[in-house]
């Protein structure tokens, strides 16, 4: 659950309406926690504002601490290429935990499905969930099934809950950028968002853009077993680099420059996403991470990261500096430079 406090005008409570803009991971998502749900259930661990809750072990007195998560997949269309809902869910949550330098154990998950969905189409989408889980070595330990009426819901939509566990003295959080440190990513922007638009009928387009999705708790074990004290980890998935860095930036009270001459995007891509008039860095991954590191850390973390098949393409994209306005900008192509805001609206509904 992420959140920033920083809007010109408050949600009414009284008259306002739910849109497709409070899903979208941007600034609408970010108002509406911090409004409504960090608000209600305001705790020390829920305001921390990451994608995952870092707890004490019941006791106390263990080496290691306990993380958990949850998340909702609801991406149209159900298959895709290079995954499904299913293979979808188990590795959102798993980079969900792995984003805390945590190591994820064990999975639940809930269905929802509309009466009439192919049974067929459901064994494929659990089968995938299966393959995943095993591949990472998870287990998905418990469940739940409902059914909603014809009509009612969308074929499939799928929550899931993760737990894992941290080694104390591992401590990535959104708050801890500093003046100073170094961004990295860790591979090419936008394949999964684009793979998904490539099938969409309303937007469908050739292309061989396989989606991204993958977990990622392998490739931090290696970067931390390189850099201990890494400040930042976090997965660029709604609302993509952009609303990340933007979320990293009002948390940690920073700004942020990075290079466009120095983001990984496949040319396949970027022509997709001119075609389409969409900007790279507001395009949904599921398969890379966002790191943010000491500047004497960054690139032995960047070889770390590269030595990695998940890594291969990483690369130092720019760097934190002071900003009392929170501002994340982009040194362009010709020399100027560019606020590189979050979505305030919905750009791609159903993209997770």
């Amino acid at each position: 659950m992420k959140e920033t406090r920083s809007f010109t005008r408050k949600l009414d409570f009284k008259h306002g309406q739910v849109d497709l803009g409070h899903g979208s991971g941007g600034k609408a998502t970010a108002q509406l926690v911090a409004e409504l749900f960090a608000a209600a259930f305001d705790n020390p661990w829920l305001n921390r504002g990451n994608d995952q809750a870092v707890l004490p072990m019941p006791g106390g007195g263990l080496p290691s601490r306990l993380v958990v998560t949850t998340d909702s997949y609801v991406v149209s269309p159900l298959f895709f290429p290079g995954g499904n809902i299913g293979s979808l869910a188990v590795h959102g949550t798993i980079n969900d935990i792995a984003m805390a330098g945590a190591w994820p154990l064990y999975l639940s998950t809930g269905f929802i499905l509309e009466e009439g969905f192919p049974l067929a189409d459901l064994k494929r989408i659990v089968q995938a969930m299966a393959e995943a889980a095993a591949a990472a070595g998870v287990s998905i330990v418990t469940g739940d099934t409902k059914v909603v009426e014809r009509g009612k819901g969308d074929g499939v939509f799928i929550n899931t809950t993760g737990l894992g566990v941290v080694s104390t003295g591992i401590s990535p959080s959104g708050d801890r950028a500093r003046a100073g440190d170094r961004i990295l990513v860790s591979g090419t922007l936008g394949d999964h968002g684009v793979a998904i638009m490539s099938c969409r009928e309303t937007l469908s387009f050739e292309t061989t853009i396989l989606s991204d999705s993958a977990a990622l708790h392998e490739l931090v074990a290696t970067m931390i077993a390189a850099v201990p004290d890494l400040h930042v980890l976090r997965d660029p998935t709604r609302g993509g680099l952009a609303a990340t860095l933007n979320e990293i930036a009002h948390q940690a009270k920073v700004g942020m420059i990075i290079r466009e001459a120095a983001l990984p995007v496949r040319p396949d891509v970027a022509a997709a996403c001119e075609l389409l008039g969409l900007d790279p860095l507001n395009i949904a991954n599921e398969g890379k991470l966002v790191a943010i590191a000491a500047p004497e850390d960054a690139d032995r973390l960047l070889e770390a990261m590269r030595r990695h098949p998940l890594g291969a393409d990483a690369a130092i994209i720019g760097e934190v500096h002071e900003d009392r306005h929170h501002f994340v900008q982009m040194e362009t192509g010709f020399g100027g430079r560019r606020i590189v805001d979050w979505l305030s609206g919905e750009q791609l509904p159903r993209i997770c």
